[in-house]
This record gives C-alpha cells, sequence and structure tokens, in this order.
C-alpha cells in the first residue's frame, strides 16, 4: 500500500549532528491522545534521529500513578505495565509487522506478527539498544536500532528514506477498588471504535531528513 493513501501523518526525524543525540536538535511529537475515553492526556514526548548507522528515539512520559508489572515473565511484567511502544512495517498490509513494547525498567517485549494479531512472540531483536529512567512523577525511555536491521526486516527500502511506524504509549492507573484501568495512546488516531494498535490505520511514516 502506497505511503501517500493509508498513511498521511509524517514525523521528519533529523539527522544527528555529532557522535551522539542531542535531543534538543530533534522534532517533538506531542500528538498522543486518549481517542477512545473523554480525559485529557498525560503529556508525552517523542523524539528520533538518524545517523549512517542507527535511528534513535526517546520518549518522556508525565507519570503521576505509575504501574509496573510484577509478573513472573517478561511478557507478564511489560504487559502489566505503563510502557511506550513502536510497531514497524514494511507496508500497511503489517504482513509481517515488528513491536517492541518498552517499560519504564528497561525491559522489552519484541515480537513480530501478522494482520491480525498472530502474534510470533520468539522473536527477537537483540540489536535493540534501550535504557529507561524513573525520575518522581515521569519517566524516559531511550533506545536505539541500526538502519542496517530495518533494511534486513524490509521496513527501510532500498533507495528510500521513508518508512512506516506506530508510535503509541500504554497508560495504566491504580483504580479506588485495586483494579488497573488500561488507557491507550496512539500518535496516529486509528478511529476504530475499541482501542486497537494493530491495525494499519494506526501507523504513520517516519521520513529521514
Amino acid at each position: 500500500m502506497p505511503f501517500s493513501s493509508l498513511s498521511p501523518t509524517r514525523y521528519p526525524v533529523r539527522r544527528l549532528v555529532g557522535s551522539s543525540p542531542d535531543w534538543q536538535e530533534a522534532v517533538c511529537l506531542r500528538d498522543f491522545t486518549f481517542p477512545w475515553e473523554n480525559t485529557l492526556a498525560p503529556q508525552t514526548e517523542f523524539r528520533a534521529l538518524w545517523d549512517d548507522e542507527k535511528l534513535y528515539f526517546r520518549f518522556d512520559c508525565v507519570d503521576e500513578d505509575l504501574v509496573l508489572g510484577s509478573g513472573k515473565t517478561l511478557k507478564a511484567r511489560v504487559l502489566g505495565s505503563d510502557r511506550v511502544e513502536l510497531f514497524f512495517a514494511p507496508d500497511l498490509d503489517l504482513t509481517p509487522y515488528y513491536a517492541f513494547e518498552m517499560s519504564p525498567r528497561a525491559e522489552a517485549l519484541v515480537y513480530a506478527g501478522q494482520f491480525y494479531r498472530q502474534f510470533e512472540w520468539d522473536w527477537t531483536c537483540p540489536e535493540l539498544t534501550l535504557e529507561a529512567e524513573i525520575n518522581g512523577s515521569s519517566y524516559h525511555v531511550q533506545g536505539s536500532l541500526p538502519l542496517a536491521t530495518l533494511r534486513r526486516l524490509g521496513i527501510l527500502k532500498p533507495d528510500s528514506m521513508a518508512f512506516h511506524v506506530g508510535v503509541y504509549r500504554a497508560e495504566f492507573s491504580h483504580q479506588a477498588d485495586g483494579s488497573i484501568h488500561s488507557g491507550w495512546m496512539p500518535w496516529v488516531n486509528p478511529q476504530t471504535e475499541r482501542p486497537d494498535f494493530h491495525v494499519p490505520a494506526s501507523f504513520g511514516v517516519f521520513e529521514l531528513v
């Protein structure tokens, strides 16, 4: 599917100047909403930069009520936590796509998927680097992926400077009855009736500029 038809929302990824990311040089993306709830979304900022070797990314999230999963497995801990997410796809058929769900404890659940919601939990991406920090009522998560990995997976096509990405935040909160409320914040509102990131309409386009 072409970039222009189903992915009109674009984010310019500026080229890194120097040997390490200066996040002030990146375009700050703040367009995260609660499309399935009538409530104000907490502040979320996303930034990305690139050089000849890697795509660098960073999330900064205000969170007054941090939820951290306590499961015995990494999957349970990440899925039970507040977290940020990046999905990458070679095209909008989503066959396949690749998901990176990353918690404030720098734990990452990575998996491959096929539309619709057919998950390959054994898929791994050891090339991902990740670090995170919790600081009072906020947390940040940052990391990098080699451009060579994006090319190998067919995400970044030869002679192309654009690719399909979904950017999301899972915002959980404690309820008075002891339960956890799950809130879902996409960059691109997919206009689905129920919360769903795993659809083509939730993806935008990153352009390396």
